[in-house]
């Protein structure tokens, strides 16, 4: 432990630890100072300036997100003269914003609002030109609205630090500085992957995913149409936090009982396709294994990962799973099985899924993922539209009593749960795929070395004499630096897990904006998330995919059996390269930097 170093922040003196910002030493000591640039993940920008601080001996203000502290300094975060710099600095950018925070996205919850209420800004005193930008609604999944960005940065250094996709820069000098794609290409063209990780750290509602909460209103009311919703395991774990309960809180039955309300007819669990996925995922590494086909094995879960993978890994594709994701997977099962069951055409069923992600709505759109001439899922709502929709509609959601899902397409295992958690479709993929190699039971099936946010975690399973060796990322960064590895030495693992959000779908890109004084993506946060689902998997009687029924019902009575020609059909996908103008594949190029 270092020697504690003395400092004075307004005249009282502390003992805090050296090599730290002015900043970091006040939050560990109760004194929260104003940012609007800083994020705890991000590298330090120091742009807005609303952090300023007065250190003695000084001659101007500092940063206190970026001046580290020294012994014997003194500092004052909080006097007149402060208050009214960084009240000038927020009307300022106020006053270079939209005057729409009554019918604005973010109205309620967004970080510039409550500087603006916390530093007493009631009038605008500054006047002159504003920048005008037009909306980019070319994506399936992101809008972007220049006219509400404040510049803080945020966005481009999540883009290119943590996602390492660099979709995102400044551009431009001066008032006429803007955040878009690399030469200006719409974002449904650019290589945004529609993560949605810049919506998630943006404070404003500079970014946004692509709302269709009143089209899936109006289809609600059509008597014609019979309403379909999955919702994805991670979902159950966040939705609370939108009704200001704290994260982790398993809100599965309440969640079902409001999307009844809303008019959905049946309600399906998308852990139901998870389970599914793991019969076909576990079956086709098996086949590769024993076969000799393309190892290693890559997942294809995550929506965000796949576009990645077209655009800038395209000659890893062969190694990529040709499995559908659970929400597609469920979309066709539900169009094809559970409408033949019912006897329902297909086409009168509107298929919606909740998801926690800003890129399912792309995948969704996907020509790849269409069958008999029908999308699979029509309509995808984040975590927080749904929740949105839920309060529009007058639904007590915390209050609600619990209900079960529809069958049959409802029932899951544990498995099925924790694939909203980084590594846990590894773990749910090796409960299974042990059984089906060895024919015994694992007996050990939690598996601790794939769980986590370390962002590369390493394992190993012996399954009948033979070491499996594996490997997990979360958030593209560090599938960047996982592919590497594998660049490097194809024969190092024999299966990869990836999922394009950090903390996996937990945190995924349309989860609940952070709460007042929480921080986006706090790590803290997403355990909380993550360990809902493990809990929710010790808690079922079924823990291994292969052991549902009503998995075991569809293959008897639809699918055959996992990989079979009719599972291929509706199960299974393809991908191809999608590298835009321009950019420049990561096998022409190295990449830097280790996992966190």
């Amino acid at each position: 432990m270092s020697r504690l170093i003395t400092i004075t922040i307004n005249d009282k003196p502390y003992q805090v630890e050296p090599n730290q910002t002015i900043m970091q030493a006040a939050d560990k000591l109760g004194f929260h100072i104003p940012r609007l640039c800083y994020h705890p993940k991000l590298s330090i920008e120091g742009a807005c300036r609303v952090c300023i601080v007065e250190v003695e001996g000084m001659k101007n203000y500092v940063a206190s997100c970026a001046f580290p502290v020294s012994d014997g300094m003194k500092i004052r975060t909080n006097t007149q003269a402060l208050r009214t710099a960084r009240r000038d600095i927020i009307e300022l950018i106020l006053d270079n914003h939209p005057q729409d925070c009554h019918t604005c996205e973010r109205d309620g919850n967004c970080e510039l609002q409550r500087l603006a209420a916390s530093m007493g800004i009631r009038a605008r005193h500054f006047e002159g030109e504003r920048k005008r930008y037009e909306k980019d609604l070319s994506s399936e999944a992101v809008i972007r609205d220049p006219e509400k960005c404040i510049l803080c940065g945020r966005c481009v250094r999540m883009c290119s630090e943590i996602q390492q996709v660099h979709n995102l820069t400044q551009a431009h000098r001066g008032f006429h500085t803007v955040v878009m794609p690399a030469y200006n290409m719409p974002m449904g063209e650019s290589v945004c992957t529609a993560c949605g990780q810049c919506i998630n750290v943006c404070p404003t509602a500079a970014f946004l995913e692509k709302n269709y909460t009143q089209e899936l209103f109006e289809k609600l009311n059509d008597p014609n149409l019979v309403k379909v919703v999955q919702f994805a395991p991670s979902v159950r774990a966040a939705i609370g936090e939108a009704f200001g309960l704290e994260p982790g809180l398993n809100m599965e039955g309440q969640l079902i009982a409001s999307l009844r309300k809303l008019g959905f007819d049946y309600v399906f669990d998308t852990q139901f396709s998870a389970d599914l996925t793991i019969m076909e995922e576990a079956s086709e590494f098996l086949e590769r294994l024993q076969s000799g086909g393309v190892l290693p094995m890559i997942t294809s879960c995550s929506s965000a990962w796949m576009k990645c993978l077209e655009q800038f890994y395209p000659d890893l594709i062969p190694n990529v799973s040709t499995c559908k994701s659970p929400m597609s997977m469920q979309g066709a099962i539900t169009k094809t099985y559970f409408a033949k069951k019912k006897k329902i055409d297909p086409r009168k069923i509107l298929s919606v899924a909740v998801m926690c992600c800003t890129a399912k709505k792309y995948e969704a759109a996907r020509p790849e993922l269409m069958f008999d001439g029908m999308r699979g899922v029509d309509i995808v709502v984040t975590t927080r539209e749904a929740a949105w929709m839920i309060k529009s509609a007058g639904i007590d959601l915390v209050n609600i009593q619990p209900e079960e899902p529809d069958h049959p397409l409802g029932i899951s295992s544990g498995a099925g749960a924790i694939f909203g958690a980084t590594g846990g479709v590894m773990e749910a993929a090796i409960r299974t795929a042990y059984e089906l190699y060895t024919g015994e039971t694992l007996v050990d099936i939690e598996v601790e070395a794939v769980r986590g946010l370390k962002g590369i975690k390493e394992g190993s399973i012996t399954m009948d004499g033979k070491e499996i060796r594996v490997a997990v990322a979360h958030g593209l960064g560090n599938a960047c630096r996982l592919l590497e590895r594998v660049r490097q030495d194809p024969s190092r693992y024999h299966f990869i897990e990836i999922m394009g959000c950090p903390g996996g779908c937990v945190g995924g890109g349309g989860q609940p904006y952070a709460q007042i004084n929480s921080i986006p993506l706090d790590d803290e946060n997403l355990r909380k998330r993550a360990q809902a689902l493990y809990d929710l998997d010790k808690a079922k009687t079924i823990r291994r995919s292969h052991d549902n029924p009503d998995v075991q019902k569809l293959y008897k009575e639809f699918l055959q059996s996992p990989l079979s020609p009719v599972s291929h059909q509706y199960l299974h996908t393809h991908y191809k390269a999608k590298t835009p103008v321009g950019i420049i594949p990561r096998n022409e190029r190295t990449l830097s930097g280790d996992s966190k």
